[in-house]
């Protein structure tokens, strides 16, 4: 398992927690934090006893977005690393978040900006803490967006809202991002650890083939037609037809039951 300084992972009941561990500077995303993080994912996607995950920050911050400490220092020392950092580490992040066969929840503690708050927006699930705030803060650095932002956030409130969003870099705290859809759960401050865990092993405990499934064509049927999505279900479903789960899950909904999935 990947350890670092800047990135802190633990196991429990099936569930990865992945916290963003630069508290000092609202867990900024540097080269190492970057490189770390993507790391992290791609070994929790891997694992097969990780049947969930939770990407959280330590602190007061989920993610205040790219370092421009570090990122202005390149620039000025004329380093080409800022101008590749979207490709080689933006884009296989969030990437691997959307990808990973295996729920992901975005346990949101505090600030979420820019990239920090597209890695959210591409979870499945985000639980906000009361003082979480949302920040698409691209324009505000002469910047267009970034991981994913584009396609995910007017997937979850509409083009209009997602322009506005993005045009105006206007902060939304989490009482108005549960109303526009941003977030599907706002809980005290104090709360946000155990219930982003109680969900996140909810989910752990269910029928993960089954659910990388249902995350297979959400994605494909929001930039397809519908006769595709309809094929990709009918794949899904004759593929999850022939899983363990289903069986099982039949089986105990015929013994009136409680079924125990396997994730296979």
């Amino acid at each position: 398992m990947t350890t670092s300084d800047v990135l802190l992972t633990a196991d429990a009941d099936g569930v990865r927690t992945l916290t963003l561990n630069r508290p000092q500077a609202y867990n900024s995303l540097t080269v190492e934090l970057k490189e770390a993080l993507l790391a992290a994912l791609r070994e929790a996607a891997d694992d097969e006893g990780v049947r969930a995950v939770v990407l959280t920050g330590s602190g007061k911050a989920f993610c205040a977005g790219q370092d421009l400490k570090e990122h202005v220092g390149l620039l000025q020392a004329g380093d080409p690393a800022p101008l590749h950092t979207v490709k080689e580490h933006y884009n296989p992040i969030v990437k691997a978040i959307v990808a990973m066969p295996k729920p992901v929840i975005a346990a949101v503690n505090g600030t979420a900006a820019g990239a920090g708050a597209a890695f959210a927006y591409a979870s499945d699930l985000r639980i906000a803490a009361e003082s979480s705030s949302f920040l698409m803060a691209f324009a505000n650095v002469g910047l267009g967006p970034d991981s994913g932002a584009s396609w995910t956030l007017q997937r979850l409130v509409g083009y209009g809202r997602a322009a506005e969003l993005m045009l105006l870099a206007r902060t939304v705290d989490a009482a108005e991002a549960l109303r526009l859809g941003l977030v599907g759960e706002v809980v005290p401050d104090d709360e946000l650890a155990a219930r982003a865990q109680k969900v996140a092993a909810k989910l752990a405990a269910g029928p993960t083939v089954a659910y990388a499934k249902i995350k297979g064509v959400l994605n494909l049927a929001a930039q397809s037609t519908f006769e595709e999505a309809l094929d990709a279900e009918d794949a899904a479903q004759t593929a999850l037809g022939a899983t363990a789960d289903h069986t099982e899950a039949v089986e105990a909904f015929v013994g009136k039951r409680k079924p125990s999935f396997q994730g296979k």
